[in-house]
C-alpha cells in the first residue's frame, strides 16, 4: 500500500434539499497532516508505494492501521490527490523526496479520472486539459503511440476520442521537432541565428534542436 487504482468516487451525503453536504474530515488526515505537512498538506504529493506499512511502524499508537487505511483510502480518492498522479509527479518518501516515478498506468487513469470529474462543469476545459496531460504522460511513458494506444485503450468512445486527439498532437510534436532539426542541419546557422530565422525563444529551439 498505497494503492492509488482503482480510483471510486466516494459516496456524498446530501441535505434534505438535495444539496451535497461536506463530508467531515477523517481525523487522521489531520495528523498526518501535522505529522507531514509536506505530503499532506496545502501540496498533495504522490506517495510511494509501501508507504502505509512505514506509517504504521513509525506510528503504531497515533495511527492505528485499522483507521489509517480508511483515511488513507479517502486521501488517495481526493481530487487533489489525483490531480498530483495526473501531473506527473514522482511518488515520494515520508521525508518528501522523490523516490520513484508513478506508474504510466497511474498517471493515465487519474487523468481520465480528473476529467471525467471536470467535465459535469466545463466540458471543452476539462477536455483540452486532458488532452495537453495525456500529451505530456505518452512522452514520458517512453512508449511509442502505437504501444500507448494497444495498452491504454479505453472502452468508453469519448476517451478514445480524446487518447486518439492526444496522441494526434504527441506525432505532430515530434513531426514539427524532425522538419525544425533537418532544417537547422542543412542551415549552417547557429542555434540563436536559427531561432531568430523562425521566431522561436532561444531556450525552445536549444530543446527542439537537441
Amino acid at each position: 500500500m498505497t494503492q492509488d487504482l482503482p480510483i471510486t468516487p466516494a459516496p456524498q451525503r446530501t441535505h434534505a434539499r438535495g444539496r451535497k453536504a461536506a463530508r467531515p474530515t477523517h481525523p487522521l488526515l489531520h495528523k498526518l497532516f501535522a505529522l507531514y505537512p509536506r505530503l499532506f498538506g496545502a501540496r498533495f504529493l504522490p506517495l510511494k508505494l509501501g508507504v502505509f506499512q512505514e506509517l504504521v511502524a513509525a506510528h503504531p499508537q497515533e495511527l492505528p492501521a485499522a483507521e489509517l487505511k480508511v483515511a488513507l483510502g479517502l486521501h488517495t480518492r481526493s481530487t487533489r490527490y489525483i490531480e498530483a498522479l495526473a501531473s506527473g509527479l514522482a511518488r515520494h518518501d515520508l521525508q518528501a523526496q522523490p523516490v520513484e516515478p508513478v506508474a504510466p498506468e497511474h498517471v493515465h487513469h487519474a487523468i481520465l479520472e480528473l476529467y471525467k470529474r471536470r467535465s459535469g462543469k466545463a466540458l471543452d476545459q476539462a477536455r483540452t486539459q486532458a488532452v495537453q496531460q495525456l500529451v505530456n504522460a505518452i512522452e514520458a511513458s517512453a512508449l511509442s503511440r502505437e504501444d500507448y494506444r494497444e495498452r491504454f485503450t479505453p472502452s468508453d468512445d469519448q476517451l478514445q476520442s480524446i487518447l486518439e486527439e492526444a496522441l494526434s498532437a504527441v506525432a505532430q510534436k515530434h513531426a514539427r521537432r524532425e522538419a525544425l532539426q533537418r532544417a537547422f542541419k542543412a542551415s549552417g546557422a547557429s542555434v540563436a541565428d536559427f531561432a531568430q530565422m523562425y521566431g522561436l525563444p532561444v531556450a525552445e529551439a536549444e530543446q527542439l534542436l537537441v
